[in-house]
């Protein structure tokens, strides 16, 4: 029996196919281990793939990243250059009010502003190294905005129409087709204008009739636009009449502003007249000294 096993064994092992000339139990081997070849390359394939999936969605998670970036990137260019030609027309506005005009112009940006209820003024990122001094008007294409009250060498401070403490420079305005003149304040904090001490008015303004300046005060130079009345009210023999005037440029979003480089002409100081000197005669016949 051990004798015919090994022999069956090694005819077996020895046995060739006729037409492949394999021998039969290599075949028979690869036929028995195909299932366990197909599970296993199969999880093994499962498995791959799902890493592969893996490092897809991590490179695709990436890309998304990088997309947004560059996207938002773009949007904040595109904001910059919308707002850089929003300010470059502003600007052209504001320099455009040399156009027929000798006056001379600085452009300045509005980086502070005073949060006070009572006092209002806004700090410019221009100064006295751009040729601004005391006392120059400070305009935008709509109006007069106030005039310089400090100045440093980059920066300078604006008291605007609206503040009380304008008084001491208060504008001499002008109602338009009128003869009329009167001085243009600061009101308080309803960011309106008092007219006061109207002279040379023969009737009541209409609403909406121009204020303009005069040139008189010695601060702003004659036409610039004060504003427009928005109220008058008769005064009385003992009190004068009563004008309220809303501002033409908007005081409480400014964001560019022009200073004009004007200097009044000296005012002429009259010349005193001399009186003549009588001599004093001696006398009695006094000699005469």
């Amino acid at each position: 029996m051990g004798l015919l096993a090994v022999s069956f064994a090694m005819a077996t092992v020895s046995a060739r196919d006729q037409e492949t000339r394999e021998r039969k139990i290599r075949v028979w081997a690869q036929a028995a281990a195909v299932p366990v070849q197909s599970l296993f390359s199969g999880a093994v394939g499962g498995v791959g793939g799902l890493f592969e999936y893996f490092g897809n969605m991590r490179r695709a998670a990436g890309e998304n990243e990088a997309l947004r970036a560059r996207l938002a990137e773009t949007e904040a260019r595109l904001r910059e250059a919308e707002a850089a030609g929003a300010e470059n027309e502003r600007l052209r506005g504001l320099l455009g009010l040399n156009e027929g005009s000798e006056l001379e112009t600085v452009a300045a940006r509005v980086v502070a502003r005073d949060p006070s209820q009572w006092f209002d003024s806004v700090i410019i990122n221009r100064g006295s190294s751009s040729g601004i001094e005391v006392n120059m008007p400070v305009v935008t294409p709509e109006g007069v905005v106030g005039r310089v009250a400090a100045v440093s060498p980059v920066s300078a401070q604006v008291m605007l129409l609206t503040d009380e403490r304008a008084a001491a420079g208060a504008a001499v305005g002008q109602l338009e087709g009128t003869h009329a003149l009167g001085s243009v304040r600061g009101f308080g904090a309803n960011g309106l204008l008092d007219m006061r001490y109207v002279s040379g008015l023969e009737q009541l303004p209409a609403v909406g009739t121009p204020v303009l300046t005069t040139g008189q005060d010695g601060i702003y130079p004659r036409g610039l636009k004060l504003g427009e009345v928005v109220e008058a009210k008769a005064g009385t023999a003992t009190t004068s009449h009563e004008i309220k005037v809303r501002p033409s440029a908007r005081l409480n979003s400014l964001s560019e502003v022009a200073v004009l480089l004007y200097r009044p002409p000296p005012r002429a100081v009259p010349t005193p007249t001399p009186v003549p000197q009588q001599r004093n005669g001696s006398k009695g016949g006094g000699s005469e000294r």
